[in-house]
Protein backbone atom coordinates (compact mmCIF):
# COMPACT_ATOMS: atom_id res chain seq x y z
CA UNK A 1 0.00 0.00 0.00
CA UNK A 2 1.17 3.52 -0.79
CA UNK A 3 1.35 5.63 2.36
CA UNK A 4 0.78 9.40 2.43
CA UNK A 5 4.56 9.85 2.75
CA UNK A 6 5.07 7.68 -0.33
CA UNK A 7 2.50 9.80 -2.17
CA UNK A 8 4.34 13.00 -1.26
CA UNK A 9 7.62 11.43 -2.43
CA UNK A 10 5.98 10.43 -5.72
CA UNK A 11 4.90 14.04 -6.25
CA UNK A 12 8.59 15.00 -6.39
CA UNK A 13 9.63 12.01 -8.51
CA UNK A 14 10.79 13.29 -11.95
CA UNK A 15 9.55 10.05 -13.54
CA UNK A 16 6.03 10.73 -12.28
CA UNK A 17 5.76 14.34 -13.46
CA UNK A 18 2.12 13.84 -14.47
CA UNK A 19 1.14 13.39 -10.80
CA UNK A 20 1.96 16.94 -9.56
CA UNK A 21 0.39 18.34 -12.74
CA UNK A 22 -2.79 16.40 -12.00
CA UNK A 23 -2.77 17.71 -8.43
CA UNK A 24 -2.19 21.28 -9.63
CA UNK A 25 -5.04 21.00 -12.15
CA UNK A 26 -7.57 19.73 -9.63
CA UNK A 27 -6.51 22.28 -6.99
CA UNK A 28 -6.85 25.17 -9.45
CA UNK A 29 -10.28 23.95 -10.51
CA UNK A 30 -11.30 23.42 -6.88
CA UNK A 31 -10.45 27.02 -6.03
CA UNK A 32 -12.26 28.68 -8.92
CA UNK A 33 -15.32 26.39 -8.91
CA UNK A 34 -15.53 26.71 -5.13
CA UNK A 35 -15.87 30.49 -5.34
CA UNK A 36 -18.11 30.48 -8.42
CA UNK A 37 -20.17 27.65 -6.96
CA UNK A 38 -21.03 29.74 -3.89
CA UNK A 39 -22.90 32.17 -6.17
CA UNK A 40 -24.50 29.23 -7.96
CA UNK A 41 -25.73 27.64 -4.72
CA UNK A 42 -26.88 30.92 -3.19
CA UNK A 43 -28.97 31.71 -6.29
CA UNK A 44 -30.40 28.22 -6.46
CA UNK A 45 -29.12 27.76 -10.01
CA UNK A 46 -27.20 24.52 -9.48
CA UNK A 47 -28.76 23.14 -12.67
CA UNK A 48 -26.70 25.65 -14.69
CA UNK A 49 -23.56 23.56 -14.20
CA UNK A 50 -25.18 20.51 -15.76
CA UNK A 51 -26.69 22.64 -18.53
CA UNK A 52 -23.36 24.24 -19.43
CA UNK A 53 -21.50 20.92 -19.33
CA UNK A 54 -23.92 19.47 -21.87
CA UNK A 55 -24.43 22.60 -23.96
CA UNK A 56 -20.80 22.41 -25.09
CA UNK A 57 -21.59 19.30 -27.15
CA UNK A 58 -22.80 21.06 -30.32
CA UNK A 59 -19.81 23.42 -30.19
CA UNK A 60 -17.41 20.51 -29.81
CA UNK A 61 -19.04 18.68 -32.70
CA UNK A 62 -18.95 21.69 -35.02
CA UNK A 63 -15.30 22.34 -34.10
CA UNK A 64 -14.50 18.69 -34.86
CA UNK A 65 -16.15 18.88 -38.27
CA UNK A 66 -14.35 22.13 -39.12
CA UNK A 67 -11.03 20.86 -37.79
CA UNK A 68 -10.89 23.65 -35.20
CA UNK A 69 -9.89 23.63 -31.53
CA UNK A 70 -12.42 21.58 -29.54
CA UNK A 71 -12.03 23.68 -26.40
CA UNK A 72 -12.74 26.91 -28.27
CA UNK A 73 -15.78 25.35 -29.93
CA UNK A 74 -17.15 24.13 -26.62
CA UNK A 75 -16.47 27.48 -24.97
CA UNK A 76 -18.31 29.41 -27.69
CA UNK A 77 -21.33 27.11 -27.47
CA UNK A 78 -21.38 27.28 -23.68
CA UNK A 79 -21.10 31.07 -23.58
CA UNK A 80 -23.87 31.50 -26.17
CA UNK A 81 -26.15 29.22 -24.14
CA UNK A 82 -25.31 31.12 -20.95
CA UNK A 83 -26.14 34.47 -22.57
CA UNK A 84 -29.47 33.17 -23.88
CA UNK A 85 -30.36 31.81 -20.44
CA UNK A 86 -29.48 35.14 -18.82
CA UNK A 87 -31.62 37.08 -21.32
CA UNK A 88 -34.69 34.88 -21.06
CA UNK A 89 -34.39 34.69 -17.27
CA UNK A 90 -35.27 38.38 -17.10
CA UNK A 91 -38.92 37.42 -17.79
CA UNK A 92 -40.53 37.34 -14.36
CA UNK A 93 -43.13 34.80 -15.52
CA UNK A 94 -40.43 32.16 -16.00
CA UNK A 95 -38.30 30.73 -13.21
CA UNK A 96 -34.57 30.74 -13.78
CA UNK A 97 -34.33 26.95 -13.47
CA UNK A 98 -37.07 26.53 -16.08
CA UNK A 99 -35.16 28.64 -18.61
CA UNK A 100 -31.96 26.72 -17.85
CA UNK A 101 -33.79 23.43 -18.40
CA UNK A 102 -35.18 24.57 -21.76
CA UNK A 103 -31.82 25.59 -23.19
CA UNK A 104 -30.09 22.60 -21.62
CA UNK A 105 -32.47 20.26 -23.45
CA UNK A 106 -32.16 22.19 -26.70
CA UNK A 107 -28.37 22.33 -26.68
CA UNK A 108 -28.06 18.69 -25.71
CA UNK A 109 -30.48 17.64 -28.46
CA UNK A 110 -28.55 19.71 -31.02
CA UNK A 111 -25.34 18.08 -29.86
CA UNK A 112 -26.81 14.59 -30.34
CA UNK A 113 -27.93 15.48 -33.89
CA UNK A 114 -24.51 16.87 -34.81
CA UNK A 115 -22.78 13.85 -33.27
CA UNK A 116 -24.90 11.51 -35.39
CA UNK A 117 -23.70 13.35 -38.50
CA UNK A 118 -20.05 13.26 -37.49
CA UNK A 119 -18.47 9.77 -37.70
CA UNK A 120 -15.66 9.30 -35.22
CA UNK A 121 -16.72 12.31 -33.17
CA UNK A 122 -17.54 10.48 -29.95
CA UNK A 123 -14.09 9.02 -29.48
CA UNK A 124 -12.45 12.37 -30.19
CA UNK A 125 -14.23 14.10 -27.31
CA UNK A 126 -14.04 11.29 -24.77
CA UNK A 127 -11.76 13.38 -22.59
CA UNK A 128 -14.46 16.05 -22.29
CA UNK A 129 -16.84 13.46 -20.87
CA UNK A 130 -14.56 11.46 -18.57
CA UNK A 131 -11.54 13.70 -18.22
CA UNK A 132 -7.85 13.00 -18.64
CA UNK A 133 -6.46 14.39 -15.42
CA UNK A 134 -3.30 12.25 -15.39
CA UNK A 135 -2.59 13.22 -19.00
CA UNK A 136 -2.64 16.98 -18.47
CA UNK A 137 0.32 18.96 -19.75
CA UNK A 138 2.18 21.81 -18.13
CA UNK A 139 0.70 24.18 -20.70
CA UNK A 140 -2.82 23.09 -19.76
CA UNK A 141 -2.08 23.79 -16.11
CA UNK A 142 -0.73 27.25 -16.97
CA UNK A 143 -3.79 28.10 -19.08
CA UNK A 144 -6.13 26.89 -16.32
CA UNK A 145 -4.28 29.00 -13.76
CA UNK A 146 -4.47 32.14 -15.91
CA UNK A 147 -8.17 31.66 -16.65
CA UNK A 148 -8.87 30.97 -12.97
CA UNK A 149 -7.11 34.20 -11.94
CA UNK A 150 -9.16 36.10 -14.52
CA UNK A 151 -12.44 34.64 -13.25
CA UNK A 152 -11.59 35.35 -9.62
CA UNK A 153 -10.53 38.88 -10.53
CA UNK A 154 -13.82 39.65 -12.29
CA UNK A 155 -15.82 38.10 -9.43
CA UNK A 156 -13.92 40.20 -6.93
CA UNK A 157 -14.43 43.38 -8.98
CA UNK A 158 -18.19 42.92 -9.31
CA UNK A 159 -18.82 40.98 -6.09
CA UNK A 160 -21.10 43.57 -4.50
CA UNK A 161 -23.21 43.98 -7.64
CA UNK A 162 -23.59 40.23 -8.17
CA UNK A 163 -24.63 39.67 -4.56
CA UNK A 164 -27.12 42.55 -4.71
CA UNK A 165 -28.79 41.12 -7.81
CA UNK A 166 -28.83 37.63 -6.31
CA UNK A 167 -30.51 38.82 -3.11
CA UNK A 168 -33.15 41.09 -4.64
CA UNK A 169 -33.38 41.60 -8.38
CA UNK A 170 -36.06 44.31 -8.20
CA UNK A 171 -34.20 46.35 -5.59
CA UNK A 172 -31.10 46.10 -7.78
CA UNK A 173 -33.05 47.46 -10.73
CA UNK A 174 -34.44 50.28 -8.58
CA UNK A 175 -30.89 51.13 -7.54
CA UNK A 176 -29.94 51.50 -11.20
CA UNK A 177 -27.80 48.38 -11.52
CA UNK A 178 -27.62 46.76 -14.99
CA UNK A 179 -29.25 43.51 -13.88
CA UNK A 180 -29.16 41.86 -17.31
CA UNK A 181 -25.46 42.51 -17.82
CA UNK A 182 -24.64 41.36 -14.30
CA UNK A 183 -26.59 38.15 -14.92
CA UNK A 184 -24.78 37.63 -18.22
CA UNK A 185 -21.42 38.20 -16.52
CA UNK A 186 -22.19 35.63 -13.81
CA UNK A 187 -23.49 33.05 -16.27
CA UNK A 188 -20.47 33.50 -18.53
CA UNK A 189 -18.08 33.17 -15.59
CA UNK A 190 -19.80 29.95 -14.53
CA UNK A 191 -19.61 28.70 -18.11
CA UNK A 192 -15.90 29.48 -18.51
CA UNK A 193 -15.05 27.88 -15.14
CA UNK A 194 -16.89 24.71 -16.18
CA UNK A 195 -15.69 24.47 -19.79
CA UNK A 196 -12.03 25.18 -19.03
CA UNK A 197 -12.00 22.19 -16.65
CA UNK A 198 -14.00 19.73 -18.74
CA UNK A 199 -11.14 18.39 -20.85
CA UNK A 200 -8.91 17.54 -17.89
CA UNK A 201 -11.41 16.75 -15.14
CA UNK A 202 -14.42 15.47 -17.07
CA UNK A 203 -18.12 16.20 -16.80
CA UNK A 204 -18.91 14.42 -13.53
CA UNK A 205 -15.99 15.81 -11.53
CA UNK A 206 -16.56 19.39 -12.69
CA UNK A 207 -20.23 19.25 -11.73
CA UNK A 208 -19.31 17.80 -8.34
CA UNK A 209 -16.74 20.56 -7.74
CA UNK A 210 -19.19 23.33 -8.54
CA UNK A 211 -21.94 21.90 -6.28
CA UNK A 212 -20.59 19.80 -3.39
CA UNK A 213 -17.97 22.13 -1.79
CA UNK A 214 -20.28 25.21 -1.89
CA UNK A 215 -23.14 23.10 -0.49
CA UNK A 216 -20.93 21.94 2.37
CA UNK A 217 -19.88 25.57 2.89
CA UNK A 218 -23.56 26.60 2.99
CA UNK A 219 -24.10 24.17 5.86
CA UNK A 220 -20.97 25.20 7.73
CA UNK A 221 -21.15 28.99 7.25
CA UNK A 222 -23.86 31.58 7.78
CA UNK A 223 -22.36 34.32 5.56
CA UNK A 224 -21.20 34.41 1.94
CA UNK A 225 -17.68 35.63 2.73
CA UNK A 226 -16.72 32.65 4.91
CA UNK A 227 -18.44 30.37 2.40
CA UNK A 228 -16.08 31.57 -0.33
CA UNK A 229 -13.14 30.59 1.85
CA UNK A 230 -14.55 27.30 3.12
CA UNK A 231 -15.67 25.96 -0.29
CA UNK A 232 -12.28 26.20 -2.07
CA UNK A 233 -10.49 24.75 0.97
CA UNK A 234 -13.01 21.92 1.15
CA UNK A 235 -12.59 21.24 -2.58
CA UNK A 236 -8.78 21.34 -2.44
CA UNK A 237 -8.60 19.01 0.57
CA UNK A 238 -11.14 16.55 -0.86
CA UNK A 239 -9.45 16.57 -4.27
CA UNK A 240 -6.00 15.99 -2.78
CA UNK A 241 -7.26 13.13 -0.62
CA UNK A 242 -9.19 11.69 -3.55
CA UNK A 243 -6.11 11.81 -5.78
CA UNK A 244 -4.11 10.07 -3.05
CA UNK A 245 -6.72 7.31 -2.61
CA UNK A 246 -6.92 6.75 -6.36
CA UNK A 247 -3.12 6.54 -6.58
CA UNK A 248 -2.78 4.32 -3.52
CA UNK A 249 -5.53 1.84 -4.45
CA UNK A 250 -5.39 2.10 -8.27
CA UNK A 251 -8.89 3.55 -8.57
CA UNK A 252 -10.37 5.93 -11.20
CA UNK A 253 -9.26 9.45 -10.34
CA UNK A 254 -12.46 11.40 -11.04
CA UNK A 255 -14.81 8.95 -9.35
CA UNK A 256 -12.58 8.64 -6.28
CA UNK A 257 -12.39 12.42 -5.85
CA UNK A 258 -16.18 12.76 -6.15
CA UNK A 259 -16.75 10.04 -3.56
CA UNK A 260 -14.23 11.72 -1.25
CA UNK A 261 -16.10 15.02 -1.58
CA UNK A 262 -19.44 13.34 -0.85
CA UNK A 263 -17.91 11.75 2.24
CA UNK A 264 -16.72 15.17 3.36
CA UNK A 265 -20.17 16.62 2.72
CA UNK A 266 -21.80 13.90 4.83
CA UNK A 267 -19.32 14.57 7.63
CA UNK A 268 -20.21 18.26 7.44
CA UNK A 269 -23.91 17.46 7.85
CA UNK A 270 -23.05 15.40 10.94
CA UNK A 271 -20.63 17.89 12.51
CA UNK A 272 -22.91 20.90 11.97
CA UNK A 273 -25.72 19.74 14.34
CA UNK A 274 -23.20 18.64 16.98
CA UNK A 275 -21.50 22.06 16.89
CA UNK A 276 -24.90 23.76 17.17
CA UNK A 277 -25.84 21.70 20.20
CA UNK A 278 -22.55 22.56 21.93
CA UNK A 279 -23.07 26.28 21.30
CA UNK A 280 -26.61 26.17 22.70
CA UNK A 281 -25.40 24.20 25.72
CA UNK A 282 -22.70 26.77 26.49
CA UNK A 283 -25.17 29.62 26.03
CA UNK A 284 -27.51 27.99 28.54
Amino acid sequence: MITPLDFIADLFNPNLSFLPRALAAVVISSIVTGVVGCHVVMRGMVFIGDAVAHSVFPGLAVAFVLGSNLLVGGLVAGVLTAILVAIFSQNQKLREDSVIGIFFAGAFALGIVVISLSPGYSGSVQDFLFGSIVGISGGDVLISACVALGILGVLGLFHRHIVTVSLDRESARAAGLPVLWIDIALYVLVTVSVVISLKTLGNVLVLALIVIPPSAARLACSRLGPMMVFAPLFGCLSSTLGLYFSWAFNLPVGGTIVLTMITGFLLTTLVRPVAGLKMRFRAA
